[in-house]
């Protein structure tokens, strides 16, 4: 990937995850080139969100990586991936807005291996007697990046403080998440 290239793909996702219906112009404006030169780059929009979606994927998959997930109790995992998947969450929300990505048979298989490794990280706690059993590895998964997701969007607005990003999402997932302990 080139410079050029890499430097307009990251103007595009910092665009987009703010204003996800900025026009290729908008994008080509904030990147500081011609829209001609964005199109070199990027056939069109389709191709800009593939591209990004590489981008997001590639970012969350190391993420999830960083964040070790299968070390210590799967709750301290958790408040890992948060921590390590805050970067990119405001891409990460934008992508999963994007139906595109995820109708016909062109899915990308990157959503499946993150899914599997999240998922794995709830059914884990799971069987350890950590998070509650009436609640399937999938939705908590879904409830985790919805939970991203709207974090992302709520600091970007400046509605709420970035260094709160770990805390209030740990706290409410890991909130109706926890077993609790009948006593």
């Amino acid at each position: 990937m080139t410079v050029d290239r890499e430097q307009a793909l990251r103007t595009a996702a910092a665009l987009l995850t703010r204003k996800a219906t900025a026009t290729m112009d908008e994008v080509a404006r904030a990147a500081g080139i011609g829209r001609a030169t964005l199109h070199r780059h990027f056939a069109g929009r389709d191709a800009l969100v593939r591209a990004l979606e590489a981008l997001g994927l590639q970012e969350c998959e190391a993420a999830v990586a960083a964040a070790r997930l299968d070390e210590d109790s799967a709750e301290q995992a958790l408040r890992r991936l948060i921590a390590e998947v805050e970067p990119v969450s405001g891409l990460l929300a934008f992508l999963v807005t994007e139906n595109q990505l995820f109708e016909g048979e062109q899915v990308n298989e990157g959503w499946a291996r993150i899914d599997a490794a999240v998922a794995a990280l709830f059914r884990r706690g799971q069987e350890r007697g950590e998070f509650r059993i009436d609640l399937t590895p999938a939705w908590l998964t879904e409830a985790f990046y919805g939970l991203v997701g709207s974090c992302a969007w709520a600091v970007q607005d400046g509605r709420v403080a970035g260094k709160d990003f770990p805390y209030m999402i740990a706290e409410l997932l890991l909130g109706g998440a926890r077993r609790s302990v009948e006593k």
